[in-house]
């Protein structure tokens, strides 16, 4: 049977980020993807962690950890948040090799139930090591989403032109015609 279609408004960010993501606002309610076992395989699939693992409810509950550890450290405190993804992290271990193909990076993990939050968690390092000024939270008040700024000048503001951008658009041209 297929997995049914990812209902989230923003995919295809990194993969902490897309974690994140899983939380949305819809109408003025929050939505969670994570809700049960099936919104976990609708994200897996949408992240393109599906072959590798099979959902169930004790991963469910680690990727739910991990979601709420990156979001400590990206919307809370870093200081705070760093602890709870360090718990994460400590499920697994980078293994380096060298195969005919040239270095590679595989994870090893104790429980592979700890798979898909893991590696969540090892790219939100990776993104804190190549660009943490990039990893941004729409601006959008009522929005939770969060994005990786890939513009040229690193000013995006938006999760989404279409959709928060335009609200704001739209909320700023009423103010000034409802005083004008």
């Amino acid at each position: 049977m297929p997995t049914p279609r990812d209902p989230r408004p923003l995919t295809g960010e990194p993969l902490a980020l897309d974690l994140l993501n899983t939380r949305w606002m819809s109408e003025g309610t929050l939505q969670d993807l994570l809700a049960d076992v099936d919104g976990l395989g609708v994200w897996l699939d949408s992240a393109g962690l599906s072959g590798d693992h099979v959902p169930d409810g004790r991963m469910l509950r680690h990727v739910r950890q991990a979601r709420e550890a990156l979001r400590t450290a990206v919307d809370g405190s870093l200081e705070e948040g760093a602890r709870l993804v360090d718990a994460v992290l400590e499920h697994g271990r980078v293994r380096v090799a060298l195969t005919p193909q040239g270095p590679v990076e595989r994870p090893e993990l104790a429980d592979p139930d700890w798979g898909p939050a893991w590696l969540a968690a090892r790219n939100y390092l990776e993104l804190l090591s190549t660009a943490p000024d990039r990893i941004r939270s729409c601006a959008h008040e009522s929005c939770v989403l969060h994005f990786f700024d890939t513009s040229r000048n690193g000013t995006r503001r938006w999760c989404s032109m279409a959709t928060c951008g335009n609200r704001a658009k739209a909320s700023r041209h009423y103010a000034r015609t409802k005083d004008a």
